[in-house]
């Protein structure tokens, strides 16, 4: 008797074959040897089921069967099998009631003695107190070769949320006051005294370094005297050569800019903002003045001229004009500090 016959041609048509084959021989085959011939072809079609079901195990738990409302819950199933056969995660949101699934850890599979354990972890909490059960929970599996999915189903699990416990005769409590934490002065000490020996240190190297170092002294440019810089300014305006390069307006803006300039350094007034009848006036109350009154008029008024009435000057007036700013620097320079000195001489 074979397997493969069996499983080919069925039961039934197997054992009326093999009654056949005798009847045809010249044997008679009992009725009870029918019922051992049917038994014995069970068994070898049940058997690698029956091998299979023993290659897998499983099993549910928590750790704990009493919690505090609040607490994680680790809900654990555990699948012991073969190599040969690969396990699915379950699903768990349609089997949980009075508790929350918060956390679903990644599967784990640890390998001892030939055989492979899943792990499956779920961390869950309640928030009310009650007695919870988890009903078994179906796990689907397969084996290599086959297409078929089988399943086994985890044993029923339960546990208590349990209330915090209050003393309903102990009251409010107050909120604890701070708590305070002693000073050590002796470690202050240590430290401010480490802390001095570190900046004294630090201070000492530097000044060191420093008198090894050559002292350099950086040249001050003398401050310019307004007169100095009037008579620089025109210097470098006569070499621009504007009115001759046809810049007639630009020319006469920039030399009158640089003598009213000159005016608000030497006189303390403010030439730039003024007309020019109230800079002659004004002059006119300054010490020294007196020589460049009518020549300070009639440049400032031909400058006028070009800059607001299109006036277009000769060549000339250019030229006077550069000549004019010259005069009025130089008739009210200031005297030196060393003239000054040798004049009070004189006159002792």
């Amino acid at each position: 008797m074979r397997r493969s016959e069996v499983k080919k041609t069925g039961m039934s048509e197997y054992l009326n074959n093999g009654i056949s084959r005798s009847v045809s021989q010249g044997s008679i085959i009992p009725p009870f040897q029918n019922s051992i011939i049917a038994l014995v072809c069970l068994l070898l079609l049940l058997g690698p089921a029956s091998s299979l079901a023993q290659d897998i195990s499983i099993s549910a738990s928590t750790g704990k069967t009493s919690y505090v409302v609040g607490d994680y819950i680790h809900y654990k199933i555990e699948v012991v099998h073969g190599k040969s056969i690969e396990v699915v995660a379950p699903s768990m949101t349609d089997s949980l009631k009075s508790v929350s699934l918060l956390q679903i850890e990644k599967p784990v599979n640890v390998q001892k003695s030939g055989k492979i354990t899943t792990v499956f972890e779920y961390i869950l909490s309640g928030y009310d107190s009650a007695f919870v059960t988890i009903p078994p929970i179906p796990v689907k599996y397969r084996v290599a070769g086959d297409t078929s999915a089988f399943t086994i189903t985890t044993n029923p699990v339960s546990f208590r949320i349990n209330l915090v416990k209050v003393n309903p005769s102990a009251g409010i409590k107050d909120v604890k006051s701070p708590f305070s934490i002693p000073l050590n002065w002796l470690w202050i000490a240590l430290w401010i005294f480490v802390a001095f020996i570190l900046i004294a240190a630090v201070y000492y190297l530097y000044r060191r370094r420093r008198k090894k170092q050559p002292s350099v002294e950086v040249p001050v440019a003398p401050k310019l005297l307004p007169d100095e810089i009037a008579l620089n300014a025109l210097r470098k305006l006569e070499a621009q050569k504007l009115w001759q390069k046809g810049l007639i307006k630009e020319y006469h803006s920039t030399i009158t800019e640089i003598i009213r300039k000159y005016f608000e350094d030497r006189f303390d007034m403010p030439a730039l903002e003024l007309t020019t009848t109230e800079t002659v006036d004004l002059l006119r109350k300054r010490e020294g003045t007196q020589p460049i009154l009518d020549l300070t008029h009639d440049f400032l008024s031909n400058a006028d001229l070009v800059k607001f009435a299109k006036y277009l000057p000769l060549d000339s007036v250019n030229q006077d004009m550069m000549e004019q700013a010259y005069e009025i620097v130089n008739k009210t320079i200031l005297p030196k500090a060393e003239d000054q000195k040798s004049e009070l001489t004189n006159v002792q």
